[in-house]
């Protein structure tokens, strides 16, 4: 490829609207160009990188026997609605209706479409079967963001494994995870597997690659000692061990004029872990009541995956008002007859603070099991750092991280839902059990570029860089610089090496830039000096380091930097 002919625009300066490292330098690089939020055109350079990402992938998921699909972007409603998922989504899903009034979704995921083809699927001698596709995916998300990290149009390598039965989908689990360590060490992303929620996919067992980053939008929370590693939606911790005193045979009122908050009832003698924080939430509908130990925040993740709810928000004031009779700040769950979902630190605990229902005035003495008739126990709390590790005893670190592969087990939900049954050994129809293994592509992108990036733009792994050398010949309008040049980009590519030659007319600065932005890994430098020497100079991109070597040894000497 020669730089005049390429399209390649580089800016001199970061873009206003750019914030994360990986978006500001993509744009600068030429890589990328936004149509409008959450929707981007990739330009020459991106589609090369994108290909030898989906290259790496495919090969690993081949590697573990999974075949290659293909399936419709856009879906008719039928399927997602026999699901359940159809209003599950919510607004995060594009709809449209065909001219005949038929409702259909651009595909957020693809699980319901590959059951209606696993339908085919009649004995478990057929089994398993491991099937993935690289297909555009459409998320209506409500503020895009990042580049190519949030995105509202994006390619998404999908994949599902088909078994008989649970050890079954154990195997073909834990076949994915190997191959998704593999395939982010190819593409020189430091993924940490961590304990993940399954959000709106449902199933067990799920396991988000999270790329450590500063620009990341997902919280990790890890152990330095052990190595526990899970999504901040997901994690928990050890609590040290409380004592409460008997308490009083009944909750007593007392009035608190002006308190409002957990800190405000410190001063009457009732630290935040005495203190039963009441939260009015909506669940699906209904009102409910969800309580934490004072000093602990809510997780709203683990509120919708204890209760299946699917849509949950806080209630507003005068919802508040009218169904308990005061404003938050004096709000309490002893004599309430709405449901209470409560977290397992509160269970058990006694002589405890909490409202009382009515303005400026709270209870003490609360016996949460005698006082308060909970529905439901479950883990709720947000972890913080410094917590104790459920595991090894260890402080707890809390790392901001890029999601940037998700597996889990499905289970049998969307077989039963959708009718893919199989004969099994013992003469019986049952459902086939499913596994669910997303990497999204455009993302891994991003997450490379934002682990692998200088002062002087981007510094592409090998595996992944669009192309592998650039020569530069540093006086273009130089007839034997040129030709010089010339001839050892021709012997270059005779040999299979991905070369660009960069024989615009500009100054040797410029070109030196844009190799340097654009992250290609190695430069050969063509000068006047040097030629008159015989010599070339041989950059590499990650060290700066440069090489002076004879003409004719350019070519040897590449060949060992890219087998090393």
């Amino acid at each position: 490829m020669r730089w005049s002919q390429m399209f390649a625009p580089t800016l001199r300066d970061d873009p206003a609207e750019a914030d994360a490292p990986s978006h500001r330098l993509l744009l600068r690089a030429g890589y990328i160009r936004q149509l409008t939020a959450g929707h981007y055109s990739l330009l020459p350079l991106a589609v090369r990188v994108r290909a030898k990402v989906i290259a790496i992938v495919r090969e690993e998921m081949e590697a573990i026997g999974a075949q290659e699909m293909l399936l419709p972007a856009l879906h008719p409603a039928e399927p997602w609605k026999r699901s359940g998922r159809w209003d599950l989504m919510g607004q995060e899903m594009f709809r449209l209706q065909d001219r005949r009034g038929a409702d259909h979704a651009l595909g957020m995921t693809h699980e319901e479409i590959f059951v209606t083809v696993a339908r085919e699927l009649n004995s478990y001698r057929q089994l398993p079967q491991q099937w993935y596709q690289f297909q555009t995916k459409f998320r209506d998300e409500p503020r895009p963001k990042g580049g190519l990290m949030r995105t509202r149009e994006f390619t998404m390598k999908d994949a599902y494994s088909f078994d008989a039965d649970l050890p079954g989908l154990d195997a073909s689990f834990n076949a994915y995870q190997g191959a998704y360590t593999r395939i982010f060490e190819r593409l020189g992303i430091a993924a940490l597997p961590c304990e993940a929620s399954s959000g709106a996919m449902g199933g067990s067992d799920s396991t988000e690659f999270m790329c450590p980053s500063d620009v990341g939008e997902d919280f990790v929370v890890h152990c330095p000692g052990c190595g526990y590693a899970a999504n901040i939606e997901r994690a928990t911790s050890v609590l040290p061990a409380t004592s409460d005193a008997p308490g009083l045979p009944s909750p007593e009122r007392f009035d608190t004029p002006g308190v409002r908050t957990i800190d405000d009832l410190v001063a009457y003698d009732a630290p935040g872990e005495r203190q039963i924080k009441t939260l009015v939430h909506i669940l699906d509908g209904t009102l409910t009541l969800v309580l934490l130990r004072g000093d602990h925040p809510l997780n709203e993740q683990k509120l919708r995956d204890a209760t299946g709810a699917t849509d949950v928000r806080p209630a507003d004031p005068s919802e508040i008002q009218d169904a308990l009779g005061a404003l938050p700040g004096s709000l309490g769950a002893v004599g309430v007859s709405l449901p209470v979902i409560a977290d397992e630190a509160l269970r058990g605990r006694r002589d405890m603070f909490t409202g009382a229902n009515t303005d400026d005035v709270h209870l003490r003495g609360v016996d949460v099991d005698r006082d308060i008739d909970v529905g439901l126990w479950a883990d709720l709390r947000e972890v913080t750092a410094g917590q104790r590790c459920v595991r090894c005893g260890e402080r707890l670190e809390i790392r901001r991280a890029i999601e940037v592969g998700h597996i889990f087990k499905l289970g049998d939900r969307y077989a039963r839902a959708l009718g893919a049954e199989v004969l099994a050994p013992d003469g019986r129809r049952v459902p086939v059990i499913m596994g669910s293994y997303g990497i999204g592509i455009e993302r891994a992108m991003a997450a490379i570029v934002e682990t692998h990036h200088d002062d002087r733009g981007i510094v592409w792994p090998l595996s992944v860089a669009p192309f592998q050398v650039a020569v530069v010949p540093a006086q273009s309008d130089d007839p034997a610089v040129a030709e010089a040049a010339e001839t050892i980009y021709q012997a270059l590519r005779s040999e299979g090496i991905e070369t660009v030659i960069d024989d615009r007319a500009e100054r040797a600065g410029v070109k030196f830039r844009d190799v340097e932005l654009t992250g290609i890994p190695f430069r050969v430098t063509i000068g006047r000096r040097g030629l008159a020497e015989g010599t070339a100079e041989v950059t590499t991109r990650t060290t700066a380091e440069t090489t002076k070597l004879p003409l004719d040894s350019v070519l040897t000497h590449l060949q060992t930097l890219l087998t090393a």
